[in-house]
């Protein structure tokens, strides 16, 4: 069985790799910007249908508004932009916010900033699946209803392919991503050319009528209309989403790594807010509408349009429009943008791992997390986030509006920190620096991530204000509840290595007074001859052969044929009126440490190793719970001898007889 996993897992994930090999992943610009930047990007396929949403709640005469929101949004984007490729440049090693928060605010600050990303590294998987699902509906109709199965599947798929490792799967969003923003170029043009020749066509949805929410029958008036708005601010906000996962990514990149990090950064921010702008202008030209609920937000002829109406996604809709229906090139644009969302979770299996190997490095998490697995990718975190994502798919059944509301506000934690924590990474660097020309640059990054501070800030107190009722305390109370989970294993690690430090060396070095060897037998066997031989290899100060008198016979016979054999070791019985096993020899070996506490006691167990599962079937478990409590006695060892079955052979498998009584 053992062969069979292994070949499968071979066949997989692939051979594994050395740890040389580690260098080989490193990537140039041009492949780096699909693999690090696709969530990123991929948020264009649903930050505009969140701004839509949102003002569509007030009727048509909102949904003008939708590309000066988008405008806010840009501005925020690039100045997000601008203040992360400080960091990039001050901590290279991938630690990110972080690193940032931790070395400039303190521990504290760390934990908050980890939680959120965490949180939002899982979000990122489940919104961008989720939306891909619904993107893959609409080239497969006949997939409608299975969105969340859709959506678990890809979630698999992409988490195989990131065990295999970057270089493999790099390709593949090499591939998607410039597919992608070729497509949305070629939209871009195609609109543009139409819309200045006068000859733009109207979505399907264009002749659909709003029906405005209870309270805004009066359109953006008064306090609720402002209140939409910043929501809608808010919601679109999600196009951020993702810029932050390059500064974890900065070892990944070819030399210079600083260099090429901030330029790959500043060139995914260019290209986010080009495609932000560029989706909304289109869809306010072309009349797009999108709504949450279609079968009651949408009215034909002042009927609702009903269950029967199939909304799609607005770039699904700008594409069938610009490109004259379902035709080739709109085919391309929706399966581009699909794919592009099952990659988009990409980002989020790169920055979950590493920062998850980062915390556990610092004692905040696991430490399995800080291993790398056969492909030289750290497996555990990947896994780990897999399960997450599809947990919160499966409870939010893959609805991209009700995820999103979870999403932002980790984001905007996360990036108000950090921007904080670089305000005093450059304060201090100041204090230091006598270069006149180095000072003025470090004036000008302080400059940059203290907008950046009171931007993202400003943005935090919208959402927080906007979606709080609407889930964003779902994601408070998640960040809080990791960061007291962190807390405590920091505190269970730190507790375990002040416990386990040597203290007075000098007490730690010396060795026991003797040494008791007890070998636990059961009949005389060849087992038993190998556990008694190992025994007396390592010269104990004492040594006997020790079992438990449950039956009579059984004991008159290993009494004789322990003479018959003239072995050299001599046998205690020890009695056992309710033919208990367990409790008799814990109590001798007890009463050895309490003869001579300074002494230690080696128990030797002869075990079986089996080849097949139904042979553990056959054999009693009472060793196995013997050592166990004989392992909480301080002072005693236990020792496992084992002889291998035949049936064991080219297998693994453990198991134990040859206890004390048959048992």
């Amino acid at each position: 069985m053992s062969d069979i996993a292994d070949a499968a897992k071979r066949l997989l994930l692939g051979r594994p790799l050395r740890s040389e090999s580690s260098q080989r992943s490193l990537l140039p610009k041009r492949v780096a910007l699909p693999v690090f930047a696709s969530d990123a990007l991929s948020s264009m396929a649903y930050a505009p249908d969140e701004i839509l949403l949102m003002l569509a709640l007030a009727g048509l005469t909102a949904t003008v508004i939708s590309p000066w929101v988008g405008l806010a949004v840009v501005v925020v984007l690039l100045v997000v932009v601008a203040s992360y490729r400080q960091i990039v440049r001050a901590y290279p090693s991938g630690g990110g916010d972080y690193e940032v928060a931790t070395t400039n605010l303190g521990p504290t600050a760390g934990i908050g900033v980890a939680s959120a990303l965490l949180l939002d590294y899982v979000l990122t998987v489940a919104v961008s699946l989720s939306a891909g699902a619904q993107y893959l509906v609409v080239l497969l109709p006949f997939a409608a209803g299975y969105e969340e199965l859709v959506a678990v599947a890809l979630v698999v798929a992409v988490t195989v392919v990131n065990l295999r490792g970057v270089r493999e799967s790099a390709w593949v969003f090499v591939v998607v991503i410039y597919c992608f923003m070729a497509a949305l170029g070629v939209l871009a043009v195609a609109g543009a050319v139409q819309y200045l020749a006068g000859d733009l066509p109207q979505a399907d949805s264009a002749d659909l009528d709003l029906v405005p929410a209870a309270g805004f029958e009066q359109g953006l008036v008064g306090v609720a209309g402002a209140f939409l708005v910043a929501r809608a601010f808010a919601s679109g906000a999600v196009a951020l989403t993702g810029v932050e996962s390059i500064t974890s990514e900065v070892p990944s990149f070819q030399r210079p790594k600083r260099r090429n990090a901030a330029a790959t950064l500043a060139l995914l921010g260019a290209i986010s807010a080009a495609m932000l702008m560029t989706i909304l202008f289109l869809a306010h030209a072309t009349g797009v509408k999108f709504v949450e609920d279609p079968a009651t937000q949408l009215t034909r002829d002042g009927a609702p349009v009903g269950e029967e109406y199939t909304q799609h996604p607005v770039l699904a809709q700008l594409a069938e429009t610009v490109f004259g229906g379902a035709g080739i090139v709109a085919g391309v644009l929706i399966a581009a943008t699909a794919l592009v969302l099952l990659l988009a979770a990409n980002t989020a299996f790169h920055g979950f791992p590493v920062l998850g190997s980062l915390l556990a490095k610092d004692g905040y998490l696991p430490r399995q997390l800080h291993t790398r697995g056969d492909r030289m990718a750290f497996s555990n975190g990947i896994v780990t986030l897999a399960v997450a994502a599809i947990v919160l798919i499966l409870a939010f059944g893959a609805e991209v509006t009700a995820l999103i509301q979870l999403y932002i506000v980790g984001v905007f934690v996360s990036f108000t920190l950090s921007q904080l924590g670089m305000l005093r990474h450059w304060t201090r660097a100041l204090r230091k620096e006598p270069n006149p020309r180095e000072r003025n640059r470090m004036k000008w990054s302080r400059v940059l991530n203290g907008i950046g501070f009171a931007l993202t800030a400003a943005v935090l107190v919208i959402v927080l204000v906007t979606k709080f009722t609407h889930g964003a305390w779902i994601t408070l109370v998640a960040m809080g509840s990791l960061f007291v989970l962190m807390r405590a294993i920091h505190r269970h690690y730190s507790r375990v290595r002040e416990e386990l430090a040597l203290g007075d060396v000098s007490g730690a070095r010396a060795l026991p007074s003797r040494v008791h060897a007890v070998v636990l037998v059961s009949r005389v066997h060849k087992p038993t001859m190998r556990a008694l031989a190992y025994a007396r290899a390592s010269r104990p100060s004492s040594l006997e052969a020790v079992t438990v008198g449950v039956d009579a016979d059984e004991i008159a016979d290993l009494r004789a044929r322990w003479e018959e054999l003239e072995l050299p070791i001599a046998l205690r019985v020890l009695d056992s009126p309710y033919r208990e096993i367990t409790r008799p020899v814990l109590q001798y070996v007890r009463s050895l440490r309490r003869d001579s506490p300074r002494d230690l006691v080696v128990v030797y167990i002869p075990e079986y190793v089996v080849g097949h599962w139904w042979e553990h079937l056959l054999h009693n478990q009472s060793a196995l719970r013997l050592k166990g409590r004989l392992l909480f006695t301080p002072g005693v060892v236990v020792a496992s001898v084992p002889w291998q079955l035949s049936s064991s052979a080219g297998q693994t498998g453990l198991d134990v007889d040859g206890l004390p009584g048959g048992r």
